[in-house]
């Protein structure tokens, strides 16, 4: 279970962490009958980081440690939410080369 907390709570361990999922994608797969595509995403990104890398992000999805914001999507994903923060990211799947501040989703499994 991956437990994420807000971004604007600190880091104290004691609060209630902001979003919960599950470990990893297969788990979804075999506990859920019918998983949304942006969950999968975004439960693929977490596993690849180890715990305590990552808060739930005030805009935007995830802040990767308190700098980097990244918004994770399809290769449609625009930087509409994210589009006046500094070191803003999207994280898009169905992207096999990424450009600019755009990373294909494949890239972070390399972080395993």
């Amino acid at each position: 279970m991956n437990l994420l907390r807000s971004q604007a709570k600190g880091d104290n361990i004691l609060t209630k962490p902001e979003k919960h999922y599950l470990a990893n994608t297969n788990l979804h797969y075999a506990y859920c009958d019918h998983s949304e595509i942006g969950t999968i995403r975004e439960v693929f990104f977490i596993s690849m980081f180890k715990e305590g890398r990552l808060q739930v992000a005030n805009k935007g999805d995830f802040v990767i440690d308190g700098k980097h914001t990244v918004e994770v999507g399809g290769r449609k994903k625009s930087f509409k939410q994210i589009k006046d923060l500094p070191n803003s990211f999207v994280i898009a799947d169905d992207l096999e080369i990424g450009e600019g501040n755009k990373i294909p989703l494949w890239l972070f499994g390399f972080l395993y």
